[in-house]
């Protein structure tokens, strides 16, 4: 009986395999990706996915989010929008890409291994990574006990003129950080008034941001946990803290509607979400949203007790207003 077990279950992996690699052979073409992720981390999605759809060229349009949403928004105008999937870093913009009529609602297979609290509940976008928004320091001028620990640490005179931010004209993940404090409460439109009193300054990318802290340019910033995590790999003396009130960002993928390669779209929105493919991002410092991949050195819960409570739909409603009031504080 335990063999016959054994036979059936291994004729229905084979079954699998093969049709895996009946799909795999059978597709064909190509597919466009828009993104504001780093390009070494669309390089290896591409490397990945190609080798698994050796018949598909994945092509990919990246810039900072405030470029990419500009190219979304004009040809969404024009009729339509030329990428099949859109992957940026702030889930409050997807709300306003379903309202638009942008993306088409669809139910990967691995949906199932990725936390509701990631998804969309009408099916039109999925939590693809996560990233957290917390405080990087330079470790030659700040030691770890002197770091600050919370967003009102910044606000310590010893700080003013140390301090550094990504526009969030031009990173959705700096622009995600202003609505999350700015709706929140416990913060607001002051604390921006507070922090650009102590001498806060503003970059014009994310790369720059980071840049600027690795090389003592300012001591301590706003920034990601994974771009942090990637420099200080490369030796550079730069250190992340996950501060009281983290920003955890969950970047999602959507599926764009009526796209020219849609089905290839299906399967690269598939791939990135699968195990092979959050394990490429795990690689590349970033943390899953699935529930089954490893990532050493990463503890999901303690990150989730910091996190900051969000509010998306109130942070798709105010972001305008946000970043009018940003720019007016910040002199851009």
């Amino acid at each position: 009986m335990l063999c016959r077990k054994v036979s059936r279950a291994l004729v229905v992996a084979l079954s699998l395999l093969c049709l895996f690699a009946g799909v795999a052979a059978a597709a064909s073409g190509k597919v466009m990706l828009y993104s504001s992720m780093q390009e070494d981390q669309l390089l290896a999605i591409k490397k990945g996915f190609e080798a698994k759809y050796p018949n598909i060229t994945m092509e990919y349009y990246f810039a900072g989010t405030g470029r990419v949403m500009t190219k979304i928004a004009t040809e969404a105008q024009a009729g339509q929008v030329g990428a099949d999937v859109i992957w940026v870093g702030d889930p409050a913009d997807y709300v306003s890409f379903k309202e638009l009529g942008i993306l088409e609602r669809y139910e990967s297979p691995e949906a199932a291994f990725i936390d509701d609290a990631y998804k969309d509940p009408e099916g039109y976008y999925i939590g693809a990574r996560m990233m957290n928004m917390g405080i990087a320091y330079n470790t030659i001028f700040v030691s770890p006990d002197e770091a600050p620990k919370s967003w009102y640490d910044l606000l310590d005179p010893k700080w003013n003129g140390q301090i550094v931010m990504t526009d969030p004209g031009t990173s959705g993940t700096s622009k995600f950080w202003l609505n999350a404090i700015v709706s929140h409460p416990k913060y607001g439109i002051e604390y921006l008034e507070k922090l650009r009193a102590n001498g806060c300054f503003v970059e014009s990318g994310t790369t720059a941001t980071h840049n600027q802290v690795a090389a003592g340019a300012y001591w301590v910033g706003i920034c990601l946990d994974y771009v942090t995590a990637s420099l200080a790999e490369q030796g550079s003396p730069i250190a992340f803290v996950f501060p009281e009130d983290t920003v955890s960002i969950f970047s999602p993928i959507g599926l764009v509607k009526d796209s020219v390669n849609q089905e290839n779209g299906k399967l690269l929105f598939d791939f990135i979400l699968s195990k092979e493919g959050q394990e490429i991002l795990v690689s590349q410092n970033l943390i899953s949203v699935r529930d089954d991949v490893e990532q050493p050195g990463v503890n999901v819960a303690e990150i989730a007790s910091k996190a900051l409570s969000l509010d998306l739909e109130a942070m798709a409603e105010q972001n305008d207003a946000n970043l009018a009031a940003y720019d007016k504080i910040f002199g851009i």
